[in-house]
């Protein structure tokens, strides 16, 4: 607790040597290790955001930003996937009643976790683990509906114990099979994105000529990534 306040006093210092002098003073992330295996835990400064804003701080592993791919009774909206993992097996969503959409990519998100697992995760097996999985919604948007690519960034960063990169926010859905599902509506995510505070879209190449279509402003203010499968989207999602 001590080492987290320090650093957080030492955040505002530099937030505002930021401010007085943005070309000599850039962003600066502050983080901490406690013992040789210990997991980098980033400080921020909780003024400088609000809740339901994406921000360029990394998050805690296991903690992801998406927006969901709406559909004809759904809109699009901002969601935390956040997974905690114990030892045991199985998966557990703690939101009760779980939206039957975000169940469903759980379940593909599970399935492709434990049949690409070598792929993603080395020799962590992950059916020695129980995962709790809890969707926090920040819009009308209530439902989960095709976020399972996010779902299974959540529980490679947790296993892993590594971050996903500050301010990235990952849409795309997945079938059983590992395959991305096409996106329809790319334009008005990236703008969702952008409305919500995100410097890094990461999205499926299946959407690359839609964004053709996109207003030069929005380009401007976010960097479009592009993933063709699951191990493309875990190696560009994760903090280096």
């Amino acid at each position: 607790m001590a080492v987290k306040i320090a650093l957080e006093y030492r955040r505002r210092v530099k937030e505002q040597q930021k401010r007085i002098g943005s070309a000599e003073f850039r962003n600066t992330h502050f983080s901490y290790r406690i013992g040789d295996s210990g997991v980098e835990t980033f400080i921020s400064t909780p003024e400088l955001h609000s809740e339901n804003t994406i921000t360029d701080d990394p998050q805690p592993p296991g903690q992801v930003w998406t927006i969901n791919l709406g559909g004809l009774d759904d809109n699009s909206g901002l969601y935390k996937i956040e997974v905690n993992t114990n030892y045991g097996s199985g998966v557990k969503i703690l939101n009760r009643p779980a939206p039957p959409q975000f169940q469903e990519s759980v379940r593909y998100a599970e399935q492709n976790l434990y049949s690409k697992s070598k792929m993603l995760v080395g020799d962590r097996d992950p059916r020695n683990y129980e995962f709790s999985v809890q969707l926090r919604s920040f819009d009308t948007s209530k439902s989960g509906n095709g976020v399972g690519m996010a779902v299974l960034m959540s529980f490679c960063s947790v296993l892993l114990e590594r971050s996903i990169k500050g301010g990235l926010v990952i849409v795309g859905q997945l079938n059983l099979g590992g395959s991305i599902d096409s996106i329809y509506n790319a334009v008005n995510l990236v703008e969702l994105a952008v409305e919500k505070g995100a410097s890094t879209i990461l999205i499926p190449i299946n959407a690359r000529k839609q964004l053709n279509d996109l207003s030069d402003d929005m380009i401007t203010k976010i960097s479009i990534q592009y993933y063709n499968d699951l191990k493309d989207c875990l190696l560009k999602a994760l903090l280096e």
